[in-house]
């Protein structure tokens, strides 16, 4: 009885033992459940924050996405536009310059007509010249008038014969007839011409009348006298004086289709 007492004695000291580290691992496999969940929920909540840092960071960038496709699609717009535009500048421009080629094959073809016509009377009275998209027909005083005289020459009534002549196939012409003179005085003034201007005047409105006379419309032709002002040399010679002493008959074919051209693209800048 006593051994087995003893047994049971020792058999009880082991299970309290047993018992005790029972307990102990108990606690530390509470601890470290405990430890665990802290862990665990520290752990989700900072998935929590990276995934709500990520989710706002790909709003902004879906946003920003989104304002470059509008962007995108505003430029491609602005481009289909400006190409539009350009195309039809482009077919403007061709157009203009199709109507100033015709226009100086014109003024070509009218200068080498009037040249043509008037080749008899070349010289220093005569001269055929191309200036600012018009051709000009200068004639000398020599050639048309006598000193202070408002009457032609017959030489000169001549030469503007064969010019209506020639200006009566360029019915797409007009003429404009200018007078000019030196700087010397008129020394016996009358009522109907009082001054060089006058002068002018009477000389171009004259040479109209021939060149209307010839088969010229009259509605194509201007008369108008410039007097001393437009001089092509100083009057300080004989000589030059002479070259001022002139009538300039200025050819300019109309130019209504360039115009309207001009007025079509003026138009479309707008």
């Amino acid at each position: 009885m006593r051994l087995q007492n003893r047994r049971l004695i020792d058999d009880s000291t082991e299970t309290g033992r047993n018992l005790r580290r029972t307990r102990q691992l108990n606690t530390q496999l509470t601890d470290s459940y405990d430890k665990l969940l802290k862990n665990s929920d520290r752990t989700i909540a900072d998935k929590n924050a990276d995934y709500n840092k990520i989710a706002k960071d790909l709003a902004r960038r879906e946003a920003e996405l989104g304002e470059l496709d509008t962007n995108l699609k505003k430029s491609r717009a602005d481009i289909d536009k400006l190409t539009a535009d350009l195309t039809a500048r482009e077919a403007r421009l061709a157009e203009l310059q199709k109507a100033l080629a015709q226009k100086d094959k014109a003024v070509n073809d009218l200068r080498a007509s009037v040249s043509n016509a008037l080749r008899g009377f070349k010289g220093t009275d005569l001269e055929v010249k191309m200036k600012d998209g018009k051709v000009y027909v200068s004639l000398s005083e020599q050639l048309l008038f006598k000193t202070g005289s408002t009457k032609v020459d017959p030489k000169g009534q001549e030469a503007l014969k064969q010019l209506a002549a020639a200006l009566q196939n360029q019915p797409d012409v007009n003429v404009v007839v200018e007078g000019h003179t030196d700087n010397v005085a008129f020394t016996r003034p009358t009522a109907a011409m009082q001054d060089n201007w006058d002068l002018s005047v009477l000389r171009a409105t004259e040479i109209a009348r021939l060149l209307t006379t010839g088969g010229v419309q009259p509605q194509r032709v201007t008369a108008s006298g410039r007097s001393q002002y437009v001089p092509v040399a100083a009057n300080d010679t004989p000589a030059n004086k002479a070259l001022n002493r002139r009538t300039e008959i200025i050819l300019t074919p109309k130019l209504d289709e360039l115009f309207k051209i001009l007025d079509t693209n003026s138009s479309s800048g707008q």
